[in-house]
């Protein structure tokens, strides 16, 4: 089975890390919380959901994870300039390995200067951040380019961990 990075920081979007991160367990895979430092106890935005970092990301290693899901809400403008995010996510791109990102996930793919001639969509209001770095938006429940899966919002949710396991399954045979 695969084992699936989650990036987490504070005021994530409750359902866009919950909703994922239960369905990737289900689905028999490894998830593992990586954040800014290591057992950090992290909110969501709506006060519904909270989780403990099990790594930092200074100690996870891109080689050891088959995929990296990034929840949406503020969690990902907590985490996009730190180096190590970056190197992580741009490791994980030269790999080919799976990364989902939903609502403003992408916002750590542009701090990581992935987008470049990427088709990607995202929160709404991001459009014109996705289009300035490179990205070719497609207001869409999901678009998936190569290894790259995003999704706009909640209401998102079913197509977007629909691509991610089906993107998983991929990576397990």
């Amino acid at each position: 089975m695969a084992k699936v990075a989650f990036l987490l920081g504070p005021q994530f979007e409750d359902s866009e890390m919950k909703n994922p991160y239960d369905a990737v367990k289900e689905a028999g895979h490894e998830a593992v919380i990586i954040g800014l430092t290591k057992g950090d106890t992290v909110e969501g935005k709506q006060g519904e959901a909270s989780y403990q970092t099990d790594l930092s990301i200074e100690e996870a290693n891109a080689d050891e994870y088959d995929a990296v899901v990034i929840p949406g809400g503020s969690s990902p403008e907590n985490l996009r300039l730190n180096r190590f995010i970056q190197t992580f996510v741009q490791k994980m791109n030269q790999q080919q390995k799976p990364i989902s990102a939903i609502c403003h996930g992408p916002q750590i793919l542009i701090s990581a200067n992935l987008l470049h001639d990427r088709t990607l969509t995202c929160y709404p209001q991001l459009k014109d951040d996705m289009i300035n770095a490179g990205a070719n938006f497609k207001d869409e429940e999901v678009v998936v380019d190569g290894n790259l899966i995003t999704s706009r919002t909640p209401k998102d949710e079913p197509a977007f961990i629909r691509e991610t396991l089906k993107a998983l399954d991929k990576v397990t045979v």
